[in-house]
């Protein structure tokens, strides 16, 4: 998916696991499919998930690793629902040069743009997750840097290079408009603790309830409005009003919202179009439901 992506195989994981932590080693080792474009993730056991980063370099990663655990215990301490808990960190190894982590697995069928669509009661639970996540307190802390969850501005480099890479698969004169009302949006003058990366295969369903909430590692203080994505990326119009009245959002929220879903959206079209189809596939999804949105869309 990356060209500087690492490899590695349940082979390597199985030498790693035996090596550094003799009390797993009777214990299976198998990949886990789905969206992760971060990480390779393998379940040991049926308790634990192995999770090694695909890009990097080893002290950077040691860090981001660090932190991730960090943010990891305290988006499980507000979360209404089950999330992972950090339990060991790895170290370089059998040919795997960067450090990896060990968390706890949770059960459940990782939703997707279909599954839970129309589901008023999905809805329900995702509001009442993005509730809980903002209660938590910011103990102080502000968002740092730029991207995701600060200035909208700040993301037109990257999505002029997007609607360039776009020009065959997309109506890109359309979304260039879409995004040069967006951009401009005001800043919501405080910052919440978000997830920061509710797309689908961070979602854990069983049936049409969300059970768990999967990648928490950059759970932080960002403008609250981001992890509205959800509803995009998740949800039809009716089920996305649901979603929209259990967390009370005001106009302006709500149309940043859709900014931080556009601007997500926009790069997994065409940078994953052959390395990670789904991925793909769930971008052109988020921005079917944006453009054709009568509130956001057609304004």
């Amino acid at each position: 998916m990356h060209d500087d992506q690492r490899e590695i195989d349940e082979q390597v994981v199985r030498e790693l696991v035996d090596e550094q932590f003799p009390e797993w080693r009777s214990l299976s080792i198998r990949p886990v499919p789905g969206f992760g474009t971060v990480n390779a993730i393998f379940r040991i056991g049926e308790d634990y998930t192995a999770r090694f980063p695909l890009t990097g370099e080893a002290g950077p990663t040691a860090d981001t690793l660090r932190r991730e655990a960090t943010a990891l215990a305290e988006l499980a301490d507000a979360c209404p629902f089950a999330a992972p808990q950090p339990v060991a960190a790895g170290r370089p190894g059998a040919g795997y040069p960067l450090p990896w982590s060990v968390q706890t697995w949770i059960p459940g069928a990782v939703a997707t743009p279909d599954s839970v669509s129309r589901s008023a009661a999905f809805a329900g639970d995702l509001a009442r997750l993005v509730r809980a996540l903002r209660e938590a307190p910011t103990r102080g802390r502000a968002f740092g840097g730029r991207g995701r969850g600060g200035d909208l501005r700040d993301s037109d480099d990257w999505m002029a290079t997007c609607l360039k890479e776009s020009v065959d698969l997309l109506p890109v004169d359309r979304l260039h408009a879409l995004w040069e009302r967006m951009r401009t949006l005001p800043a919501p003058g405080r910052v919440a603790m978000t997830h920061g990366d509710l797309i689908p295969g961070n979602l854990l369903v069983r049936g049409d309830r969300l059970v768990g909430v999967l990648d928490g590692g950059g759970f932080g203080p960002t403008d609250p409005a981001l992890d509205l994505v959800a509803g995009w990326h998740l949800l039809d119009t009716d089920a996305r009003a649901v979603f929209r009245a259990g967390i009370g959002s005001d106009d302006l929220e709500w149309r940043r919202g859709a900014a931080w879903a556009f601007q997500q959206a926009m790069g997994l079209v065409w940078y994953y179009r052959h390395s990670n189809p789904a991925m793909s596939a769930l971008g052109r999804s988020t921005l079917h439901r944006l453009l054709g949105d009568d509130h956001i869309g057609r304004a």
